[in-house]
Formats: C-alpha cells, sequence, structure tokens
C-alpha cells in the first residue's frame, strides 16, 4: 500500500508539473522510475506511456472545457508528433542499454531547457503557427519516446520562446500528447508483453495520481506563478541524471 502511494504520488505531482507547464510528466516520471525504483529503461518509457494515456485524455479534456486549445496548431502537432514517436519506440527498444547514456545526456539538457523556460521572457506578442511546427512535433515525439519524455520541454519551450500564448500553447501541447502518447503505447507494445506483470502496480499508481491531478493542474495554468517550480524541477531532473550518467561510466 505504501509503494502504490508512492507511486500515486509521483503521478500526480507530474502531471500537476505538465498540466501547469506544459511539460516533465514523461521526464519526471522515467527518472524516478529508473533511479529511484530500478525500472530498466525502455520498460520504463514504455510504462510511462501506458499511465500517460488516461492522464493526457483527462488533461487533454480539461483544457479544452478551460478554451486553452489552439486548433489549427492541434492539427499541425498530431501527425508529424505520431511519426517520431513511433521511430524513437522501435528504436528505443531495439538498442538496449546502449542507449542510455545518450538518453540520460539528452534528458540532462531537457532539465536545463526547463530551468531556461523559467527564465524566459513571456510579454511577446502571440503568432500563428508556421511550417517548423511540423518538424518540431517530429522531434518532439521522437525524444519523447527514446526518453520517457520530452514531447512538452522540446515543444512547448520551442513555441513559447517564438512567441506564442503561453497558455493556449500549453493546452494545445498537452492536447496533442494524448494522440502521440497513444501511438507511442502501441509501439512498445513488444516490451509491455514481455515483463509487464510485475509493473502493473506502478502503472495503476501514476494513472490514479495523474487523472486526479489534471483538472487541478488545467485550472493553476490559468492562475499560477510557476517560475520556482520550473527551476525545482529542471534542477531534480538534470541533477539525478547526471548522475545515472556518472553511475553508467563508472560502471
Amino acid at each position: 500500500m505504501v509503494r502504490f502511494l508512492i507511486y500515486l504520488l509521483i503521478g500526480f505531482l507530474a502531471q500537476m508539473i505538465d498540466g501547469t507547464m506544459g511539460m516533465a510528466y514523461g521526464v519526471s516520471c522515467r527518472t524516478f522510475l529508473k533511479t529511484a525504483v530500478g525500472v530498466p529503461g525502455a520498460m520504463a518509457s514504455a510504462v510511462v506511456h501506458v499511465s500517460e494515456v488516461p492522464t493526457t485524455l483527462a488533461s487533454g479534456i480539461s483544457h479544452l472545457k478551460m478554451k486553452n486549445v489552439n486548433m489549427s496548431l492541434l492539427w499541425k502537432l498530431l501527425i508529424p508528433g505520431v511519426i517520431g514517436g513511433v521511430i524513437g519506440a522501435y528504436l528505443l527498444q531495439n538498442a538496449g542499454d546502449r542507449f542510455e547514456p545518450f538518453i540520460d545526456a539528452y534528458l540532462i539538457i531537457m532539465g536545463v531547457v526547463i530551468i531556461c523556460k523559467a527564465f524566459s521572457r513571456k510579454n511577446k506578442a502571440p503568432r500563428e503557427p508556421g511550417a517548423y511546427v511540423y518538424p518540431l512535433g517530429l522531434a518532439g515525439g521522437f525524444f519523447d519516446a527514446a526518453g520517457g519524455g520530452g514531447w512538452g520541454p522540446i515543444v512547448t519551450s520551442t513555441m513559447v520562446a517564438t512567441g506564442h500564448d503561453v497558455k493556449r500553447t500549453i493546452g494545445t501541447v498537452n492536447t496533442a500528447e494524448f494522440v502521440v502518447t497513444v501511438a507511442e503505447t502501441i509501439a512498445f507494445l513488444p516490451t509491455l508483453i514481455s515483463d509487464f506483470k510485475q509493473y502493473i502496480l506502478i502503472v495503476v499508481g501514476l494513472i490514479v495520481g495523474g487523472v486526479i491531478a489534471a483538472p487541478v493542474a488545467a485550472w493553476a495554468c490559468k492562475k499560477l506563478p510557476v517560475k520556482v517550480l520550473l527551476i525545482i524541477v529542471g534542477a531534480l531532473i538534470a541533477g539525478l541524471n547526471v548522475w545515472n550518467l556518472i553511475k553508467w561510466f563508472i560502471g
């Protein structure tokens, strides 16, 4: 029961961060599962994406109700995001542990990106999404699957940095993430089928915590300042993955 509550808390906090800031659910969960719980890299990514299916659905519905979604941007992100996610899942499952140091390095960068977002300027005039959104969605989907997270840090950060409305960008990216996550979960089925039973408690805990947090996070997206939280989360993710990288090299 205690372990289940820990997984529930991880899911709740990760979804609060993701739903409020448009990033870091997968990055946070994968980092904790791999570092604290000892779940293997590919399985950690697979477990995170299974848990994200209902949580991203709840988050997307919540943002739609709060009118945080730009429908034009949503459709431009979906197809390239799905393609990138499927490719990333396939490569991760076939690379084994050889891919781990690259993923750790990537997640360190994502931690820094999250910290930088805390200090980014947010007073630029909103603009409409351009053609660069397509490769952005492709890259976001690829690294989201390969690193267990990255859709938000890549897509949301880039969109905000290039002058898009912060709240509608967060809502749109969270809504698109549901479809991308479903595609990635299907691509992860070979890994999930092989050894999923022992991780079912983790999945249920992450799902319950995430679903509880989703409507609260959508409301918080409109109301709460997030600068300090961004800095803490970014530093934690970067620090934990620096430790993972050091452990890999000293082996």
